[in-house]
């Protein structure tokens, strides 16, 4: 097969997270897919902090496993450190997270895409989309080659005139050593696309080895590990590597007060907005001077290298400044640099520019997945990415796209909230993005997702046949308890061990269950729950779904009818014809959003900034209801 003969059904653009999980998707969905990347040894490499997960991040990284996306797996299999986080709280909280071997993290990804069928592979800059009319035919790289597809999935990171700063020095580059990527930009923008600009920045990497690590905190990973992939073929992990904590300090945060006016951030050079929540240490020190002390943690990079990641210093500040300061910190008094911070400046494109599917609304057949698209975050790229490569994928196919509901999934919150809000600053997901948080806990994103995605025929059908055992046993688990009334004589003992009211007759085992003092490992006492669990063959997962049943029915079923009567308004669609200039009763700004932004359905137009209640009812009306 030639590449100047063959019509692909999608092409990729970018081989970064988003890139990868977009290729793998529409592969495995049947289409027959191109990856283009400027370096095919740098597939899926992450760009920033050797990690996966985190508070809402991990959900989604179990979401896109729980679809047949690949970054849960790779994250399995590449682990060096696994952390349940915000165990203390409800289970809608409890987020997964797990450190990575960053060179491991990257081969595993190209191993398991070059095993998968349908996806070729071609190293090659893309400087050039090509269009027939108001529809996307192809790419053209600076090679000169023009190839042809059906469907184009653009996934070019930070690497879109992209433009690294340290201090005074300016130069172009997509990542430390990699060329920026030019031309794409521009025959968007030529096709009346409104672009921006963002920022990001990424701290100093150092050598362990001149590191002290007796003037700081050990940080372990959890005694008892989980995983991320919800399939057998991946294990949690049996040893880890700590990470370490130490602070900075009023010297450290004096020392880089030396070098402000010499920072990008502060004398002008840097125009675009960065991420909020990942500030970069300057920008910390300027924006919370109050604060005396701000926490690094030191991550390895890896099983056996001796990079270290020094999370919590990004910085674009100059080089002398960022040796004497990082030199202040306990522990860093004679580090020994690898490579230094630096801030990168890239274009990005507003999502309110697209479709649920991750289709742009100027050109039929073009999608744009990770940040591009304004986010922040492998999780967030990864999972536009999947989302891209299976609407692609249908597009070729003739099928209705695959859009998940803000009640589904954090990937439909992620998404919608970036096509009808849109972002000025790099979006980051959080768990109170999500009004229905309770639903969508990481631990059963399997029973939420992959039914559906084995219905568009890309879950396998093992993974379809291991959530229908997880469903119905835990619904059997559930009747038994339900059901099984246990003597007095038997629950005291494990009421009184914990110092619990007792009770003075026989009960429904459901009653003690559901105390929020009691663990279910409390109640394995029981001989006949004992004897049911073993000859049913009950796991850890079944146990964890029975538990959170128990404790949150309450709250689930009420989340779960608020969501329902949410969906109602999903199911009133808009014309995408609707002239909302006509209707004078909406506000001046409703009517501005609307005809932009074009909500598809009533409910997605309640959640436009600057459309209230009042022009919700209007359209009802007008809608007939």
């Amino acid at each position: 097969m030639s590449l100047f003969t063959t019509t692909y059904d999608v092409i990729v653009v970018g081989g970064g997270h988003a890139g990868s999980e977009a290729a793998a998707g529409s592969a495995n969905m049947g289409a027959k897919t191109l990856l283009i990347t400027m370096n095919l040894q740098n597939i899926a490499q992450m760009s920033c902090n050797p990690a996966m997960g985190g508070i809402a991040k991990g959900q989604i990284v179990r979401e896109i496993d729980a679809l047949g996306g690949y970054s849960g797996v790779v994250t399995d299999k590449t682990a060096i450190q696994f952390k349940m986080l915000n165990k203390s709280k409800g289970p809608a909280m409890w987020s997964p997270r797990a450190q990575s071997d960053r060179m491991q993290f990257a081969e595993c990804w190209r191993t398991m895409l070059e095993q998968t069928e349908n996806l070729d592979f071609y190293q090659d800059s893309v400087n050039g989309l090509l269009f027939d009319g108001d529809t996307i035919i192809g790419v053209k790289t600076a090679l000169g080659l023009e190839i042809k597809a059906k469907t184009v999935i653009v996934t070019a990171g930070t690497f879109l005139n992209g433009l690294i700063h340290i201090g005074e020095k300016t130069f172009g580059g997509g990542r430390a050593g990699e060329s920026a990527s030019t031309g794409i930009t521009e025959d968007l923008v030529a096709k009346g696309f409104e672009s921006g600009r963002m920022k990001t920045g990424t701290p100093p990497r150092v050598d362990g080895r001149s590191l002290d690590y007796s003037k700081m905190t050990e940080q372990p990973g959890d005694e008892i590990t989980e995983k991320f992939s919800y399939l057998p073929t991946t294990k949690p992990l049996q040893k880890q590597r700590s990470c370490y904590l130490t602070y900075t300090n009023p010297e450290v945060h004096e020392l880089l007060k030396e070098g402000f006016d010499r920072s990008p951030m502060f004398n002008g050079r840097i125009k675009s907005t960065g991420p909020r929540y990942c500030p970069s240490v300057e920008d910390k020190i300027n924006r919370f001077a109050e604060k005396d002390r701000h926490q690094v943690f030191v991550e390895p990079e890896g099983w056996t290298t001796v990079e270290i990641y020094v999370n919590g210093f990004s910085t674009s500040l100059p080089e002398d400044i960022q040796d004497k300061a990082i030199r202040a910190i306990p522990g860093f008094e004679n580090v020994k640099f690898f490579r230094y911070g630096y801030a990168i400046e890239y274009d990005y494109f507003p999502p309110t520019q697209l479709k649920h599917s991750l289709e742009t609304k100027l050109i039929n057949n073009l999608f744009f997945a990770g940040q591009i698209n304004g986010t922040t975050g492998y999780e967030e790229a990864a999972a536009q990415g999947l989302m891209a490569g299976i609407n692609a994928a249908l597009k070729t196919q003739n099928k209705e796209p695959f859009i998940l509901k803000r009640s589904e999934a954090y990937i439909g919150v992620l998404v919608d909230d970036l096509i009808t809000k849109g972002t000025e600053e790099p979006y980051r997901m959080f768990t109170s993005r999500a009004e229905y948080r309770t639903l969508l806990r990481q631990d059963n994103a399997d029973l939420r997702l992959t039914p559906l995605s084995y219905a568009i025929g890309l879950a396998s059908e093992e993974r379809m046949n291991r959530v229908i055992e997880k469903r119905d046993k835990t619904k059997d688990l559930i009747d038994f308890i339900t059901n099984l009334s246990v003597k007095k004589e038997v629950l005291n003992p494990i009421l009184e061990a914990k110092g619990l009211t007792l009770v003075n007759q026989t009960v429904k085992l459901f009653k003690i269950a559901a105390r929020p003092q009691l663990s279910f490992n409390d109640l394995i006492g029981i001989e006949s729950l004992n004897i049911y669990m073993e000859e049913n063959s009950i796991d850890a997962e079944i146990i964890e779904q029975v538990e959170i049943h128990l404790k949150y029915s309450g709250y689930i079923e009420k989340e779960k009818n608020n969501a329902d009567k949410l969906n109602r308004l999903e199911n009133v669609p808009i014309p995408s014809t609707f002239n909302y200039s006509k209707v004078k009763s909406l506000s001046f700004e409703a009517r501005e959003k609307l005809s932009k932004i074009k909500p598809i359905t009533i409910s997605q137009a309640s959640r436009i900034s600057g459309v209230s209640p009042s022009d919700i009812s209007v359209l009802l009306v007008y809608m007939g209801r």
